[in-house]
């Protein structure tokens, strides 16, 4: 049966979705009702500071394994290898769709991440999850039974501006029926894993919504982020002694009231992306524009939560996310992630350029260092850490 999530969180949520309109511009105009609407969300009821539970922390570095590479043995068997042949690789964070972690409602099959998390234990090593709830390639993302009328089909379509060409899905997260079985699969993989030692982090993907093929309203778009908000505070319970991460990008509008509100959570601050020179993430605020870039708030709470940026394939290729900058070095994104983002952890995409990042890797001053030449200290959000 489908679950009530008033009964499961003891709280009353606001459920009605209205005010349908056409205009592509509701969406960025949506910052003061989702700023009025987090008001509602009880942040103080779930905040990680109130609990005395330590959480596992292990910084440094990480790989990111996308795609069916996640269960190719011979793939995996040289990525093994890797990890163990550099300290400074504490583990790796593994990609799953929803889809492919629920085959029907409430029916879970968690069984590759069980053989990875053993594969990774077995080494010393740790693993991170990232549930995706956004494509970038027209691949379904919800389970079959959610793109029923019941849940409004679950998913909506995003395209290129200027198209309306089909190029990715996101989850429509502002449906409390929606959110509510994305809140039990979250609870669902708390109880397997929260209590293993070698499970370091569950992570959700980027807040950018895409560019939706039919326009989104107001009320639609504020309450998908007021949703996200309110299954990070229910990941917070699942996961007492875990890491819980959100990768935070666009609309700059939200951020201030968004990004506040994970830090009163206690939850990780992540981004998609490490653009060294990238304009809309390292913005500034000026007496014409109060919207700052997320890598500003990298600063404004580094030590009170986790920091925890991804190195995407992209970000080897360019400075820039529309390549008119130049090509970086390794050393150059590892300065950028550790000094201006403040890095704790550091998620490394394993591409074809993973052998320059071993490189660098394997030199002493991330070699020699407990986490990797990052910061190490446990951050103000958490009562203790266990090492």
């Amino acid at each position: 049966m489908r679950s009530n999530i008033q009964t499961l969180l003891g709280i009353s949520l606001r459920t009605s979705i209205t005010d349908k309109q056409n205009n592509q511009a509701c969406i960025f105009g949506a910052a003061l009702l989702f700023c009025i609407g987090m008001i509602l969300v009880p942040l103080g009821a779930v905040a990680a500071t109130s609990d005395s539970t330590a959480v596992k922390w292990h910084p440094g570095h990480y790989y990111i394994i996308k795609g069916s590479r996640k269960n190719n043995t011979e793939y995996l068997s040289q990525v093994y290898s890797e990890l163990d042949a550099t300290p400074a690789l504490k583990g790796m964070m593994i990609r799953y769709f929803w889809m492919d972690l629920e085959d029907s409602e409430g029916v879970y099959d968690f069984s590759s991440i069980d053989k990875r998390l053993a594969e990774l234990a077995a080494r010393g090593k740790r693993l991170v999850i990232q549930v995706q709830t956004k494509s970038f390639n027209g691949r379904q993302v919800v389970p079959n039974y959610l793109k029923t009328a019941e849940y409004d089909g679950g998913e909506f379509y995003t395209s290129d501006y200027g198209s309306t060409v089909i190029r990715g899905r996101n989850i429509k997260l502002w449906n409390p029926q929606v959110r509510d079985r994305l809140i039990a699969l979250f609870k669902a993989m708390g109880e397997r894993y929260n209590s293993h030692p070698n499970f370091e982090g569950i992570s959700m993907i980027e807040t950018a919504l895409g560019n939706p093929k039919e326009p989104l309203s107001i009320a639609q778009v504020a309450e998908f982020y007021n949703n996200k908000i309110i299954v990070h505070q229910q990941m917070r319970l699942f996961f007492p002694n875990t890491m819980t991460i959100q990768e935070v990008n666009y609309p700059r509008s939200i951020l201030a009231s968004f990004v506040g509100s994970l830090k009163n959570i206690g939850t990780a601050l992540s981004s998609p992306d490490t653009f060294i020179e990238e304009e809309g993430l390292l913005y500034k605020i000026t007496k014409f524009e109060l919207d700052k870039g997320i890598y500003n708030y990298y600063a404004d709470f580094s030590g009170m939560i986790p920091m925890v940026p991804t190195v995407m394939p992209k970000n080897y290729e360019n400075t820039k996310g529309d390549g008119t900058g130049y090509v970086p070095t390794i050393a150059q994104i590892l300065a950028f992630a550790r000094d201006t983002l403040h890095a704790n952890y550091i998620f490394w995409t394993r591409e074809e350029h993973y052998e320059q990042v071993l490189e660098v890797l394997n030199m002493s001053a991330q070699k020699n260092t407990p986490a990797g030449g990052l910061n190490p200290a446990c951050p103000a959000a958490y009562a203790a850490c266990i090492d």
